[in-house]
């Protein structure tokens, strides 16, 4: 049998933002999908189901485990539109250059979570 190379394995691979941007945008996106279509349901389920559903749902909504949900989905949101543009821009060929690639990742790591915590400090402190 023939001796052929191996194909790259990730021990080789050094580790970086862009990395974690990829990993991130399907977990958003998953995450998105599966929790975020839930929500949708139950709420537009309990909108059509009367009040006190409705006020069940609020109540759910309203609490920390609530909170947590909606401020997951707020973030997951966010991070998954910002490496969305961040795709887009490299997909017009623009932003391969080493250093802006990775401070292009970090941007896109790091903003959805400053605008998760104004847009939820708006919310809850209005």
């Amino acid at each position: 049998m023939a001796e052929r190379p191996l194909s790259p394995h990730l021990s080789i691979w050094k580790w970086g933002p862009h990395m974690a941007v990829s990993i991130l945008h399907r977990v958003t996106g998953d995450g998105m999908a599966l929790v975020g279509l839930f929500t949708l349901l139950w709420w537009l389920g309990a909108l059509a189901s009367g009040p006190e559903y409705y006020a069940q749902f609020a109540d759910w909504m309203g609490s920390p485990v609530g909170y947590i949900i909606l401020i997951g989905l707020t973030w997951a949101f966010l991070n998954h539109a910002s490496s969305g543009i961040r795709h887009f821009v490299l997909d017009t060929g623009a932003g391969y250059e080493l250093d802006t690639n990775r401070n292009f990742s970090w941007v896109s790591m790091l903003l959805p979570v400053v605008l998760t915590a104004a847009i939820w400090a708006f919310i809850l402190l209005r």
